[in-house]
This record gives structure tokens, sequence and C-alpha cells, in this order.
């Protein structure tokens, strides 16, 4: 079954998080991973939406996010991301 990497992203600096960005595109797709959603613009129908960038990734399983976001890969470049930003990672599974 399909699962979902979505995070929630404020950027606060634009240049240390381009580093990141730059360098996931790669490592996503090395783990079978596929961008669905990547900072487009935004239309909030309902609610608040506190964060104003939004990533979805779909992976082949639960297993498979899990194994991309915990690889030691990954886990070098987290710090860019969580040094230039402020959000929430969450993994769920598709229909």
């Amino acid at each position: 079954m399909a699962a979902y990497l979505v995070a929630q992203v404020r950027i606060n600096d634009p240049e240390a998080y381009e580093r990141y960005r730059d360098a996931v595109p790669s490592l996503v797709e090395r783990f079978g991973g596929r961008f669905r959603a990547r900072g487009g613009k935004l239309e909030v129908l309902e609610g608040e939406w506190p964060l104003p960038r939004l990533v979805i990734i779909e992976f082949a399983s639960r297993d498979a996010a899990r194994r991309f976001y915990d690889s030691p890969e990954y886990q070098k470049i987290l710090p860019l991301r969580q040094g230039a930003s402020e959000g929430n990672v969450v993994i769920v599974e598709g229909v």
C-alpha cells in the first residue's frame, strides 16, 4: 500500500534551505519516492493552514518511506532543513 511523507514547512533561511532542496530529489528517487507536491501555491478552503509550504512524497509503502527518512544519507542532510525552516513531517498510509 502506498504511503506519503507529508511536510508542512515555513522557510526562515532561504539560502540554507536551497542547499537542502537541491540535495533531496536524487535521494528521494534513489529510495523509490516521487514528489506529488513540492511547494506549489496553496489555497486554504477551510480552517487555518499554519505553514505556507507543503511537500508530499509518495513511496511504495510505509516501510519504504521510513527507510528513506531513517537512511544515513537523508539524516546527513536533515540538519540543513531543520536549521533553515520549521515545520511538521508525518507519514500517512494511502488507500
